[in-house]
């Protein structure tokens, strides 16, 4: 039986269990974001491979954000990701490229779209088949055009707010990226005011989220309250 962990939205997670019970149904379409290596020696039955860990934009202005969104719309496509159908990403835990999945997807305007809670671990932990079979990805529609603007914010918008009371800049980021002992951008160091949580502190020690009244805790304490606006990366 799924676990009630308690979220206003639970339904935007799967569990591994709920998976499994509909791992034949054709209205699914899960798609795996591992690297290749990994998907090659075991995989969920009927997974898509599509590898985002590496896709991402230096440059959040509108020309290039739009040129990018279409890029990974025409991607999703090309792999067979069907916008027709329930889409759950999934990786070895509940990481940072399903999560990046399911946002493209969010932002594209697909509503029926989750990810694996836990992942492939938790799916094999409880039982779920693993095959090595890879397929052609199948002719599937291209995505529709109804971007949802309003979730995402670029960097100019995000200057401009800096200081606001019922403004919050999260930063999910590793505690190395944050303090600026690692530099993957131009330049190291966080967002001026900006809050840190690093994303693996959602996670519990078999990397499933934690209940709901724990995340809840965790934020509000670090000052990431309902009646404000949050913006992460």
């Amino acid at each position: 039986m799924d676990e009630d962990k308690g979220y206003a939205n639970p339904k935007l997670l799967v569990s591994p269990q709920t998976l499994i019970d509909r791992l034949d149904d054709e209205s699914i379409c899960i798609v795996d974001t591992r690297p290749t290596h990994e998907f090659a020696a075991g995989h969920i039955p009927g997974a898509i491979h599509l590898d985002l860990y590496s896709l991402s934009l230096n440059d959040t202005s509108e020309k290039p954000f739009k040129a990018f969104m279409w890029t990974i719309a025409y991607l999703l496509r090309q792999r067979g990701v069907d916008p027709t159908k329930t889409i759950i990403w999934y990786e070895d835990i509940s990481g940072i490229c399903s999560a990046r999945g399911f946002w493209f997807c969010e932002y594209l305007g697909h509503e029926d779209v989750h990810v694996l809670d836990g992942g492939f671990n938790a799916y094999v932990a409880a039982g779920g088949r693993v095959s090595v079979e890879a397929d052609e990805p199948p002719e599937v529609e291209a995505f529709p055009e109804i971007p949802q603007s309003h979730t995402h914010l670029d960097a100019d918008t995000i200057h401009g707010m800096l200081g606001d009371a019922d403004f919050a800049v999260l930063d999910t980021r590793t505690d190395d990226e944050h303090y600026g002992r690692v530099a993957r951008s131009a330049r190291g160091g966080a967002i001026p005011g900006s809050i840190h949580i690093e994303w693996r502190n959602n996670l519990d020690e078999s990397g499933a989220f934690k209940p709901a009244p724990e995340l809840r805790e965790l934020y509000q304490s670090a000052g990431i309250t309902p009646e404000k606006r949050v913006m992460c990366y």
